[in-house]
């Protein structure tokens, strides 16, 4: 069940992102630097333990860039999109639905935590949680379509 839970997030997170990719338009440029591990990462903030366990997740894909904070179970969720500037260890986040602004500080670092590899900090953001995981094989490509993102996630997980 853990296995489906974590596959309909990012299957979420994926077709949502990508529905907003194909219409274009990005605000602002990307630079890569302390915050790239940050990037281009499928990020949670733990495994589910059962179907009605909420997981928050965190995304930010540079190809656009573009990201979405996320909290799901296998029978509900809500997501936020916003586009985002990366400035060093900074995100400069526009959330277009309210027109709001802001900039959160962004601390992703390699860690060994209940069997994630990457851990992330979030400060500043009023979305989301403010620590998330990561594994080792949930990197995310730029021009990776929803159904390789989820055989990729699928895989991850099999593999752990």
């Amino acid at each position: 069940m853990k296995k489906l839970l974590i596959l309909a997030m990012i299957s979420t997170c994926a077709v949502a992102g990508w529905r907003v990719l194909g219409g274009g338009g990005g605000d602002g440029a990307t630079t890569h630097d302390d915050s790239k591990l940050a990037l281009d990462r499928i990020w949670i903030d733990h495994m589910p333990k059962n179907e009605r366990d909420q997981v928050s997740a965190f995304l930010a894909i540079t190809d656009e860039p573009l990201g979405i904070f996320q909290t799901t179970s296998v029978w509900k969720g809500r997501f936020e999109m916003f586009r985002y500037e990366a400035r060093g260890d900074e995100l400069r986040i526009h959330y277009p639905q309210d027109n709001e602004r802001e900039r959160v500080k962004v601390n992703a670092h390699r860690c060994d935590e209940d069997d994630f590899d990457y851990c992330l900090e979030l400060d500043g953001a009023s979305r989301g949680v403010k620590r998330y995981y990561s594994r080792k094989g949930w990197e995310i490509d730029g021009a990776t379509r929803p159904a390789e993102l989820r055989a990729r996630i699928e895989a991850a997980i099999q593999s752990h």
